[in-house]
């Protein structure tokens, strides 16, 4: 298993300065999409996308405001990753023994070209993603983009729009993925634009190699999250840097992220570290 008519944002990278609530549409641009060359091992996407979900669980304890989470334990054998930004614009990561598969939707994109990527997704994506390609939670008729890779392949493949014409397309994924693939820059402009703090690079960098969770580490982010707190959000996403646990810090360190509860209102989260 893995585990572990066209527009275009104004700015040329939706994370840049960081993803906002209502961006700006801007003028037609093709070919911005992500090359499915540049996507990882999914094993280290994963790894990633559990980081982004446990650096937001920590600014912002308010789950309701944050775009990242991640569930361990969707079902027996499947992990999800998930963005969403309250406003439409989302991107799933599933995680299984069948391989990944990352499906995204943008919006403000036309919603004819989504359906008939939907459409296509259901012909196109091999059944080993049935978990995915059926599964209500995932809004599988509205597709802006399309990435997988099976257990046993050595590349990423991607789905094409159905019509040639448009294949080269704008369809979100450089703008929505690219955060799996940036450094530790990229998160903190999007965390000093909508959480309105300064998270340390260093803290950020920590996270993304799956280092033991430390209280240092901890108030970097946010100054009023315990240690224990922080744990407990940890473990919910399945992060395996924790420390021993203790009688003390253990309690209700069960269960899993609730999906679909995110929504982003612009608020800044009341346990930011402010700058």
């Amino acid at each position: 298993m893995f585990f572990v008519g066209d527009f275009i944002l104004t700015s040329p990278n939706a994370w840049t300065s960081g993803p906002r609530r209502g961006a700006q549409m801007g003028k037609p641009k093709a070919d911005m999409q992500l090359d499915s060359q540049s996507l990882p091992h999914p094993r280290l996407l994963g790894q990633r996308a559990m980081s982004l979900a446990l650096l937001d669980a920590i600014i912002c304890p308010e789950v309701e405001y944050r775009y990242f989470t991640y569930d361990p334990a969707f079902a027996i054998g499947q992990h999800v990753a998930a963005m969403k930004n309250g406003e439409g614009d989302h991107w799933f990561l599933h995680l299984s023994g069948a391989g990944a598969i990352v499906k995204g939707h943008v919006q403000d994109l036309p919603r004819g070209e989504a359906r008939a990527m939907a459409l296509h997704a259901q012909a196109a994506v091999p059944e080993d993603f049935a978990a995915l390609l059926h599964e209500p939670a995932f809004m599988m008729d509205s597709v802006s983009f399309c990435y997988w890779r099976g257990a046993g392949d050595d590349a990423w493949s991607k789905l094409a729009h159905p019509d040639a014409r448009l294949q080269h397309r704008y369809d979100g994924s450089e703008d929505y993925l690219s955060i799996l693939l940036a450094p530790a820059s990229c998160y903190y402009e999007y965390a000093a634009d909508y959480f309105e703090c300064e998270p340390p690079l260093a803290s950020i960098e920590h996270l993304y190699a799956h280092a033991p969770l430390t209280a240092a580490v901890v108030k970097s982010l946010n100054p009023q999250m315990s240690l224990a707190d922080a744990i407990e959000a940890a473990a919910r996403i399945g992060y395996p840097g924790l420390p021993r646990r203790t009688p003390s810090n253990d309690t209700g360190m069960r269960g899993m992220i609730a999906a679909g509860t995110i929504n982003t209102m612009g608020a800044t989260c009341s346990g930011a570290a402010s700058a």
